[in-house]
């Protein structure tokens, strides 16, 4: 580190280059090692087998790691740390320059092999240095060495209980073996399974009859009649359930096409009722959509026998309707529509 802070100070880049390639060989050795105790930390807090042999596995892992590697790194941790920051106060940006400029990958553009250099420096300082969010890679490490020294123990301490205990699942599973072994036939055999095992027992059921008053609840299923299940139930003891409903489809062009046709009917009624309030009923024939609305106003006139206000609906759906008014008149009046004549016996229509 001393070497590179110095070539970094004169300016020698084909000294830095080399100096951060053995630095990144050297790097790239400790995250191979450390991927191994990681790896090897996890089987140790997942196993579930309780034998000496399993514990002397483990802790022989433990102690060569903790003799040819993490020992070392926490002994020169921190001048390596102290040295980073000397290198750093050197200039980063320079060195990084430097060592991209005398870099034998001559076939990689500059910055390229800029940005490599910069993520392997990042990367090495990142072992060391602790960063703003968090801890070095090194103090990570020392935390999972001390978990795996807990966990080693624990693993002991289980081993040593086993022992004294004499009562294992090994010793269980082989004592119950000997039973099978001696069993005289095989019902005897299987009698002694489901026992054991207990995977064959009989699925209880409980249903009202359909004609509780009849058949009591209360009434032996010796003497009762047999009640249909369904199959779910008898099968899973689940009661059966309806299921999901199914998806509704929906037609976007049919509701369109329904839409328009409706606006366009308002419309046309509420043309219809605009030109019978305009030109009136008499003196001219009505033609079809005027003869449908004049039959339904008379209807609501004649049906309260009382002058009727009736309403027809804009295409926009705002109010905007005609009145149709039923007057007391000495003869009769009479009405062309394109359906035919229509005469009023003493009573006269007048819409506004």
């Amino acid at each position: 580190m001393s070497e590179l802070a110095e070539a970094n100070r004169s300016s020698d880049g084909d000294l830095i280059f080399r100096k951060l390639k053995r630095l990144d060989s050297t790097l790239s050795d400790m995250a191979d090692r450390a991927a191994h105790f990681y790896l090897t930390l996890g089987d140790l807090v997942r196993t579930t087998e309780i034998t000496p042999q399993a514990f002397l596995t483990h802790k022989d892992a433990l102690l060569t790691h903790m003799r040819e590697f993490s020992s070392d790194l926490a002994r020169y941790a921190p001048k390596l740390k102290e040295a980073i920051e000397h290198v750093e106060s050197t200039g980063v940006d320079r060195m990084i320059r430097l060592a991209a400029a005398s870099d034998e990958r001559v076939f990689v553009p500059i910055t390229e092999r800029e940005d490599d250099w910069a993520a392997r420096w990042r990367g090495l300082t990142a072992w060391f240095v602790s960063a703003e969010s968090g801890i070095s890679e090194s103090e990570r490490l020392r935390e999972g060495t001390m978990s795996a020294i807990a966990a080693v123990l624990a693993l002991l301490r289980r081993v040593t209980e086993t022992r004294r205990g004499g009562v294992s699942r090994e010793s269980q599973l082989r004592h119950l073996a000997g039973w099978f072994a001696a069993t005289p036939s095989e019902d005897a055999a299987h009698a002694l399974f489901q026992a054991v095992f207990d995977l064959g027992r009989p699925r209880h059921l409980s249903m009202v009859h359909p004609d509780a008053d009849i058949i009591s609840h209360s009434r032996s299923w010796w003497e009762a009649p047999p009640v249909e299940i369904a199959r779910t139930l008898a099968e899973t003891g689940r009661p059966p359930s309806p299921g999901l409903p199914s998806k509704v489809a929906r037609n976007d062009g049919s509701i369109r096409r329904l839409r328009e046709e409706q606006l366009a009917a308002q419309r046309t009624r509420s043309a219809a009722a605009q030109s019978l309030a305009s030109n009136g009923v008499y003196q001219r024939e009505l033609n079809e959509q005027e003869t449908e609305v004049l039959l339904s106003l008379l209807n609501a006139a004649l049906t309260a026998r009382v002058p009727v206000v009736g309403r027809v609906k804009s295409s926009t759906g705002s109010e905007n309707g005609v009145k149709l008014t039923l007057s007391p008149s000495d003869g009769s009046t009479t009405i062309k529509t394109a359906r035919g004549r229509m005469h009023l016996d003493g009573i006269e229509v007048s819409v506004r």
